[in-house]
Formats: C-alpha cells, sequence, structure tokens
C-alpha cells in the first residue's frame, strides 16, 4: 500500500492520530493493515469530527460469540442509508437499508461466520453455505460456480474468496460540494504453486443519496496467464421480495442451468409465495444494452413502490445469474441477481463454453455496479421506463438448452 505524506493536519488527524491527507479536502484512516502490522479493534469517526455539515458516520468493530468471534464489522451509515461492510470475510456486504427498503435475506445462518469455522471442502464441496448470509458475496476469484472436478482438481462451491479476510482495510473521506465515503479493502487469494491474485475492493457512496457503488480491480501478481471468475451473488428476501415480486431487466436470452429451471422458464420473471420443498431455479442471463454497453435491472415489490436497481457494463460482467429459491421462510425465501464473468456451473463446463476469462501477467481488470434503493412508485416507473429504453424493442431468446448436461 502506498505511503501518503500529511500534506495538511486536520481536525480528523487531531481525533485520531493515524489520518493523512491526499489533498485538502481528502482524509484517508487505515482501520487494518498487514504491511503496517496495524489493526484497530474498534474505531468511528463522524461529521461533526471533521465539522462537516453533511450528515455521517462510519464505526469498526468485533463481533463476539459463537462462530462470529472475532470478526470485523465496518458499519457506514450516510444520512439515511446504511451499509455493512465485512472485512474478515472477504469484504462481503452484509446487508444495506434505506427507511423500508432493505438489501439482504434471512438464511438458516444467523452468525456472521468466522473464516476460521469454515471448512469449504465439507458434504462434497458444499462447505460454502455453512456461512452464507451476506447480500452480496462474491464467488470467486480462482474460480466460481458448483462444485466438482476440473483438470483432476476438486474445486468447492463457489471459491475461496467470500472467506478470505481482507489484508489492508481503510476509510477514504472526500469532502467538497458533496461529501463522499469510501471503505476500501484488498483481499488476496495467492498459494504457492496456485493463483496469484489481488482483489481491491471499494464501496462508495456520496452523502445523502440513495445511490452506491462497488468497485472492484482483480490483478494477477503472478508471471504466467491466470484464468479468473467471478460471481456477484446479491441475494434478496422481504420486503422486495413477496408473492407477486418482479424482476425486471432487458433480457436478451435466457437459459435453464438444469432441467428443473426449464420446467418454469415462462415464470422467470415472476415470484411465488414462500413453499416448503421448493426446488431452486437458476438461469443464465444475458442482457441487452445501451451505446455505452451499460445495462439496468431491477428488483420490485408486488406493490411498485419499493425495489432495487442495479447498473453494470456487460463488457465487464456479460452475463448474470438469476437464482430462484421461494422455499418456506424457515428454510430461505431469497432470490439472486448475480452479474458475473459466467454462469454458476462448474469451471469445467465454463471453459467448455467460453466464458472463463483470463488475465494476463500484470493485468488488472476493473468491475463497477452501480445500485440505487428506491421508495415510491414514481421512481421505480422511471426505472422501469429506463429499462424499457434499452430494450428498444427488441425481444428475448429463450433457449431451452440447459447450461449443465443432463445427468
Amino acid at each position: 500500500m502506498k505511503k501518503i505524506v500529511m500534506a495538511i493536519a486536520t481536525a480528523a488527524a487531531l481525533c485520531c492520530g493515524m489520518a493523512s491527507a491526499q489533498s485538502a479536502t481528502t482524509t484517508r484512516y487505515v482501520l487494518s493493515s498487514v504491511a503496517e502490522n496495524r489493526n484497530l479493534p474498534a474505531w468511528s469517526l463522524d461529521s461533526r469530527k471533521l465539522h462537516d455539515p453533511a450528515d455521517w458516520s462510519i464505526r469498526k468493530y468485533a463481533l463476539h460469540g459463537g462462530k462470529q468471534e472475532g470478526v470485523d464489522v465496518v458499519e457506514l451509515r450516510s444520512g439515511a442509508l446504511k451499509i455493512v461492510v465485512v472485512p474478515t470475510r472477504g469484504m462481503s456486504v452484509r446487508s444495506v437499508e434505506r427507511g423500508d427498503v432493505k438489501l439482504g435475506w434471512q438464511s438458516p445462518v444467523q452468525e456472521t461466520v468466522n473464516p476460521a469455522y469454515m471448512n469449504l471442502e465439507s458434504r462434497g464441496g458444499l462447505g460454502w453455505l455453512d456461512g452464507f448470509n451476506e447480500w452480496m458475496v462474491r464467488a470467486g476469484i480462482e474460480w466460481a460456480g458448483h462444485p466438482g472436478m476440473d483438470n483432476g482438481r476438486m474445486l468447492t462451491l463457489h471459491g475461496r474468496i467470500g472467506n478470505i479476510p481482507a489484508s489492508e482495510v481503510e476509510v477514504i473521506v472526500e469532502r467538497g460540494a458533496q461529501t463522499t465515503l469510501r471503505i476500501r479493502g484488498q483481499v488476496d487469494e495467492k498459494s504457492m504453486f496456485g493463483a496469484a491474485l489481488e482483489l481491491w475492493t471499494e464501496v462508495s457512496t456520496v452523502v445523502g443519496t440513495n445511490r452506491f457503488t462497488i468497485t472492484d480491480e482483480i490483478r494477477n501478481a503472478g508471471a504466467l496467464p491466470q484464468e479468473f471468475q467471478i460471481i456477484y451473488h446479491g441475494n434478496y428476501g422481504a420486503p422486495l421480495l413477496e408473492e407477486g415480486a418482479r424482476f425486471v431487466a432487458p433480457v436478451k436470452e435466457l437459459r435453464p442451468i438444469d432441467g428443473e429451471a426449464a420446467k418454469a422458464m415462462d415464470e422467470y420473471a415472476t415470484y411465488r409465495a414462500p413453499a416448503p420443498g421448493f426446488k431452486e431455479q437458476v438461469y443464465g442471463v444475458q442482457m441487452w444494452s445501451d451505446e455505452r454497453h451499460r445495462t439496468l435491472v431491477m428488483l420490485r415489490n408486488r406493490a411498485g413502490d419499493k425495489a432495487m436497481t442495479m447498473g453494470y457494463s456487460v463488457d465487464e460482467l456479460p452475463y448474470l445469474n438469476l437464482w430462484k429459491n421461494t422455499g418456506a421462510a424457515e428454510d430461505a425465501y431469497v432470490t439472486g441477481l448475480e452479474p458475473a464473468t459466467g454462469y454458476a456451473a462448474n469451471r469445467s463446463l465454463e471453459r467448455a463454453g467460453g466464458r472463463v476469462p483470463t488475465l494476463a501477467p500484470g493485468e488488472t481488470r476493473r468491475i463497477s455496479l452501480d445500485f440505487s434503493l428506491l421508495d415510491n412508485t414514481a421512481d421505480v416507473a422511471r426505472a422501469g421506463t429506463a429499462i424499457e429504453a434499452i430494450r428498444s424493442g427488441r425481444g428475448t431468446t429463450m433457449n431451452p438448452e440447459t447450461i449443465k448436461p443432463a445427468s
């Protein structure tokens, strides 16, 4: 991590003794660092300490008890917006909420599980599920998707990055006409005779808005070309998910991952009430995009007065996995809207389908996703109009060929 020389003395520097400034309006706070052998178990900062008229606060704290013992959490409040990031779990985002709109779900896994208690190889490679409860967890980055053999190696479900603690964690505050807050972290997925991948990730928001952005940079630090995969496994329950909720998107092509999903292709965009024994359905989706190669998707409730929108580049993320798991509430009533470099099948199948990208030595791939939380019918309607503008009258191909071959 680059050292930043103190340029000015600020109130923030006086309050914590560890701030350094990039400019008169930007201040950086290191919360934990392998490079600097530093970890602050508890830390907080708010707009009053910086004499900022905007309304915001950020704090870092540790969780205790059970399997969440020792997990670090960074909680950002920006006006009515609250974002909870978990550096110990690969910089996953536990939840986001603004008023009555919440991004997240009710998992059978109640604790924010410390990776020290995870065994990814358990249950035939399904151990990843033992800690699965975040709103946004990355699947990847050396591999993602379903467990199974690939070139003689057993790959566990959805890879390792979501269970690797961040090596560097910092907060950046940019003050000017508007105040921007950034939580940044570095997560390394490296091994002797294995991957040499670095992930720098950032969650940022402009104070007072209903929007935030996730920006990632994935770098191959090795001397040889390296395959990589990433799925942004965003998971949604109430209040957006309910009977009559809708997935609204400019779908170009839809494919079922298996025969179970193929049975319900005509219903891919709508959701049912919770039903015990529901068998999950997964679809591989490609989107239409605008002239800038960007697309927009939305999950909205039945009434159309609450929604989440997600915008991203189809050049960066050409595919989206739509996961429908509308089982009983006790078993997980959840849907996943998951932009990705490929589908959720095993890497061997994805490679055969041409959906496993490669990074050259030293190459960095940048990915950015924009989110908005909507809480009124007018904004939800406008988002729907924007999605239809991207579609521009183009239709949807319903491809019945399953992504996974029949067993």
